[in-house]
């Protein structure tokens, strides 16, 4: 069987997420903007996810705004904030594309992370001011698995740009992560359901009560006019439910992926020489192991690891087939011909021994070939 090391791109569906989709694909099919039976159905569908999301992201459910993806939900997060016209942005090194190019059409300023991939708080402080509309740091970061200090970030936001929105992209978080606990601290706070067991296509994005956003869809004015367009149902009691069971099987899928993750690393490390784990492995999710290979090109990895039936990734998904190093790599510093020969083994609530034994087996000969070419 093929090992499926790529739940950074995308998770397999959790079978409850499944089951609460199909109704609202066949019999349940209402607009919830409508107002007879079938539509007042789909409507109390709707609000009860939008009950069980607020709770597992800790907020309430009329600050939960449902979009199309974590894209959207940062792109609305930024591009429809009404304070992001009147100052500057800041933003990690190592954001996700969605923030970096919505921020970057305002002025902005960028604060650096170190090797471990953790944002440099003392530089991101010197950032700070009264100038600034708009601080962007993401929970976990979609390449290397770093978790960052959000608590911390909020708390300097507080102090020295107490105008200013803590955006948080949680994208890769929420499998992992409490949300609710460690973005408190963040006035926006997004999210993707295909990352955690849900569909693709469906996300939300948690605007805190006070925070003035516009529409970037128009149309009927639903989620209060934060977000226009006809709600996906089935996507949306997909995504609760997917929710639901992350929050409650998270501390165990944490325990057994991290044991998993270490014997992949530890095993590769021991087994390739000049092989390097990027970032700082205690303060990554489980589910993230993140090498480099001397001597050796990304995507001709991949190649060869997918016909010995080992699915992975060079970095991050939006980013395959670049023949540069990520901008998160350059960030953390690492030399660029290490860079090149980025993997990135991501693991997930379906992730078996078998999966590591295969992998353990098949990088090896893959990254030596590579280099006696």
């Amino acid at each position: 069987m093929p090992a499926y090391l790529d739940n950074a791109a995308t998770t397999p569906m959790r079978p409850e997420a499944v089951e609460a989709m199909l109704p609202f694909l066949t019999d349940r099919f209402g607009n919830p903007s409508g107002s007879h039976a079938v539509s007042r159905e789909a409507k109390k569908a709707l609000e009860e996810a939008r009950e069980v999301v607020a709770a597992a992201l800790g907020a309430e459910p009329g600050e939960v705004v449902f979009t199309g993806g974590g894209t959207e939900a940062d792109n609305l997060a930024i591009a429809g904030l009404e304070a992001v016209r009147a100052g500057t942005v800041v933003y990690s090194a190592i954001e996700h594309h969605a923030v970096l190019h919505a921020a970057e059409a305002y002025p902005h300023r960028v604060a650096p992370v170190g090797p471990d991939g953790v944002v440099d708080l003392d530089a991101l402080a010197g950032l700070l001011g009264d100038d600034v509309s708009v601080v962007a740091v993401m929970a976990v970061n979609n390449e290397v698995g770093t978790i960052q200090p959000l608590a911390e970030v909020a708390a300097l936001a507080a102090e020295r740009s107490p105008q200013a929105v803590v955006l948080t992209d949680a994208v890769q978080a929420f499998q992992w992560v409490d949300v609710a606990r460690e973005a408190a601290g963040a006035h926006l706070v997004a999210v993707s359901g295909h990352k955690f067991g849900g569909p693709k296509g469906v996300g939300a994005l948690v605007v805190r009560r006070g925070v003035n956003l516009r529409p970037i869809i128009h149309g009927g004015g639903q989620e209060r006019d934060r977000r226009s367009g006809t709600h996906n149902v089935a996507g949306i009691a997909a995504l609760a439910a997917a929710m639901r069971a992350t929050v409650a099987q998270r501390e165990a899928t944490n325990a057994r992926v991290a044991a998993l993750r270490d014997r992949l690393a530890d095993g590769l490390l021991a087994a390739i020489p000049h092989a390097h784990e990027t970032g700082d492995r205690s303060r990554k999710i489980a589910g993230n192991c993140h090498l480099t290979f001397e001597g050796v090109e990304s995507e001709a990895l991949l190649l060869l690891l997918d016909a010995a039936g080992v699915y992975a990734a060079a970095g991050s998904a939006c980013q395959s087939g670049a023949i540069e190093p990520s901008h998160v790599l350059a960030a953390m510093g690492v030399p660029r011909e290490r860079g090149l020969g980025a993997l990135r083994l991501s693991l997930g609530t379906t992730t078996t021994d078998a999966d590591v034994d295969l992998a353990l087996e098949a990088v090896p000969p893959a990254v030596a070939r590579l280099r006696a070419a």
